[in-house]
């Protein structure tokens, strides 16, 4: 077998491959008797028919049965001579056989060149502060303020700002289409009610009913709504008032085990010192996948990016699904969607390169009992027994990416710890 290899780009080759004519013709024969076993041709009882009469009326079966036959082997045969994987399913082209002819063709393929990781050390991060402002925490105080709140019955006038009220809803809009709403809650003020809506509930009664239009301006929010008008009939039944509660220690003690105001502020900034915690992780973690991406050198194989990219939108449809939303009735351009992951999917594939990398010079690995662990991790998240959750992760084939995902984890760990991180 006679090979020629030409290099495209540093990831892309062309193989020429050319099978020899013996080789070819041995195979031509070999199909031919076992065409000729069960052929019914006129003339010839079963299994005698002449090896020219076979090979001339089953010709292209034939040649397509040689082709199939010979090129996957020769193909993984030139792949281990010339010491080079492909990271895909290599392309077959430019395909000739006859009979008496050695059978060429071209394969076409990406490859993974020689990736040095560099030196360890001089991976710069830098980790935010995990430091909580008082603003933070006066904040975070408001909105355990806010929830405590309660809503008290007004009576004896009519509505005013900020007031909460129940009413009987009908809008019909330009072509003559009314929805009906009953016992709907709206509070003046909030920024989702129709321009002037509030001004036309001044003054209600509960009882009162009122009759207006509302015209949306050019530039609304809503585009389907703008510059359209829509006639509303409301009826008022009943106005309530929300009461914030004060800071204070009776207000600390409602919302738990606190005695004093400040044991609550305390408790308050430790949670909110361990999210700032974890988001400082979560940084430093993206700035060494963007260092170690920019660490490639050279241009990413498609089906690298083409891969993650499915495995990105793939993963997006079963969120979907877990929120009982069918992702083919989402609306969404998926088109889109993926074209606007490409740039991050080609980050992580190059830092996914750069961490394999430093996984296998470091003979990092992980172990029989981390994959075990795993396991029981995901059996418990699921409800089900260990022996349960592995059997159905073998079935899958899935303890492989199990372990690789646990490996990269490591390496990961390992970069952070020799990194500098300021």
């Amino acid at each position: 077998m006679k090979t020629e290899i030409v290099d495209v780009n540093e990831t892309r080759k062309n193989v020429h491959i050319e099978i020899p004519s013996d080789v070819v013709d041995a195979e031509i024969d070999r199909q031919a008797r076992v065409y000729s076993r069960k052929a019914r041709i006129p003339g010839f009882r079963p299994g005698k028919a002449p090896a020219t009469v076979i090979k001339q009326r089953y010709k292209e079966q034939i040649l397509h049965d040689v082709v199939n036959g010979l090129i996957p082997p020769a193909v993984d045969e030139a792949l281990r001579e010339r010491g080079v994987e492909a990271v895909d399913t290599p392309d077959i082209q430019n395909v000739n056989i006859e009979p008496g002819q050695p059978l060429t063709f071209t394969v076409s393929f990406d490859t993974l060149p020689p990736l040095e990781p560099g030196e360890y050390a001089t991976i710069s991060l830098h980790r935010p502060s995990s430091a909580v402002p008082d603003e933070a925490l006066d904040q975070a105080m408001q909105r355990l303020r806010d929830r405590a709140a309660r809503f008290e019955p007004v009576e004896g006038r009519g509505v005013d700002h900020g007031d909460t009220v129940t009413l009987d809803l009908a809008r019909t809009d330009p072509s003559g289409t009314t929805d009906t709403h009953s016992d709907v809650n709206v509070e003046l003020g909030a920024a989702a009610n129709p321009p002037g809506f509030d001004e036309q509930l001044l003054g209600l009664e509960p009882g009162a009913t009122k009759s207006f239009s509302i015209r949306y301006p050019a530039d609304y929010a809503v585009a389907e709504l703008a510059g359209t008008a829509a006639d509303y009939t409301v009826t008022v039944k009943a106005l309530k008032r929300r009461h914030l509660p004060e800071l204070d220690d009776e207000l600390a003690k409602d919302l738990g085990e606190f005695e004093t105001l400040d044991a609550l502020r305390a408790r308050v900034r430790d949670e909110l010192a361990h999210e700032a915690g974890h988001a400082a992780d979560r940084d430093v973690r993206a700035q060494l996948m963007k260092a170690l991406a920019a660490r490639v050198p050279f241009e990413l194989p498609a089906a690298l990016i083409e891969r993650e990219l499915d495995r990105r939108v793939e993963a997006f449809a079963h969120r979907l699904l877990a929120q009982k939303i069918n992702p083919n009735e989402a609306g969404i351009d998926w088109r889109a969607l993926r074209d606007s992951q490409r740039e991050a999917a080609a980050e992580s594939v190059g830092a996914a390169l750069v961490i394999d990398e430093v996984a296998r010079r470091e003979q990092i690995d992980a172990s029989d009992e981390e994959v075990d662990r795993e396991v029981a991790q995901y059996a418990e998240r699921m409800g089900r027994t260990p022996a349960a959750m592995r059997a159905e992760i073998e079935k899958e084939r899935g303890l492989s990416q199990i372990r690789a995902s646990l490996r990269r984890e490591k390496a990961i760990d390992f970069l952070l710890a020799r990194a500098t991180i300021a």
